[in-house]
């Protein structure tokens, strides 16, 4: 499915891209069993990743979002490829908190609002590029705009939105970036804030039947976009026994003697909780 799509406006001063995230983040809650609110903080982090995914431009590079703060879910990670491929974990899936008014989901209260979002790029250079931030709010969109505007120095609006029914279900997910290029005149970025004024949230969009395309085109509305390219961005984890059998392998001999004498050792995958059995013969011969 292609649910991620970038725009760009007729005069190329200003992209946008949207992404259709419900897939996604229900596949997170299938792996993660995550309350309400934590699957609304966690797919929204995942959302932003895959719409930074799709800023990448070379093969092989990797953005990793991370947020520690004093939120009861505690640490959060996402990480995507050129391709919008995602993963992400939190350490306390369970985490929740008081809806705030109208039955809106508080995330802020579930992540904290004192903390930090470090953001890892790697283009497969020597050193990967690291930027970070205090947290702004806590609510992940506008600590994700902040980032842009202090670490990219680029005009940055994002939102992102996970509704989760009563039955804890996923009912949608996504969000939107847009991005304003050097040079982009006054009227266009006044169309375009007249834009996110009036557009309603994202996941409620996508419920009224909007596709990732046509909310990608109507954040530049007015400016005559036209739609750039469109791909499948997808939850999608990267561990395998020969991962793990690294991971093991790392560790110092004295170590791996020791979970040996304890019988077989067993390695959960943080992402998507897959269970890796390593037998006492197998850690000694690494």
């Amino acid at each position: 499915m292609q649910n991620i799509v970038r725009s760009i406006s007729e005069d190329g001063s200003a992209i946008s891209i949207a992404v259709d995230s419900t897939e996604i983040v229900r596949t997170m809650r299938g792996y993660h069993n995550t309350s309400a609110t934590a699957s609304a903080a966690l797919g929204r982090l995942l959302t932003a990743a895959a719409l930074m995914g799709a800023m990448l431009k070379s093969d092989d590079s990797s953005i990793t979002l991370r947020i520690d703060a004093d939120g009861p879910i505690g640490k959060m990670i996402a990480v995507t490829d050129e391709k919008s491929q995602v993963r992400g974990y939190c350490e306390n899936p369970a985490a929740d908190a008081e809806p705030k008014n109208k039955g809106k989901l508080d995330v802020a209260g579930v992540v904290g609002k004192n903390g930090t979002l470090t953001v890892i790029t790697d283009l497969g250079l020597k050193e990967p590029y690291v930027g970070q931030i205090p947290l702004v709010s806590g609510e992940i969109a506008e600590d994700i705009t902040q980032y842009y505007a202090v670490s990219q120095q680029t005009p940055t609006a994002c939102a992102l939105g996970v509704l989760v029914d009563k039955d804890l279900s996923i009912l949608s997910a996504g969000g939107y970036i847009v991005q304003l290029l050097p040079g982009t005149p006054d009227s266009s970025i006044d169309i375009i804030e007249n834009n996110l004024r009036i557009l309603p949230p994202v996941s409620e969009m996508l419920r009224q039947g909007m596709s990732a395309e046509e909310i990608s085109l109507k954040v530049l509305e007015g400016l005559n976009p036209n739609t750039l390219d469109d791909s499948s961005a997808v939850y999608r984890c990267t561990c395998s026994r020969e991962r793990m059998r690294g991971v093991l392998a790392s560790l110092p001999k004295k170590d791996r003697e020791d979970l040996a004498k304890e019988g077989n050792t067993e390695i959960v995958c943080e992402f998507c909780q897959k269970k890796y059995v390593f037998t006492p013969k197998e850690l000694l011969e690494l």
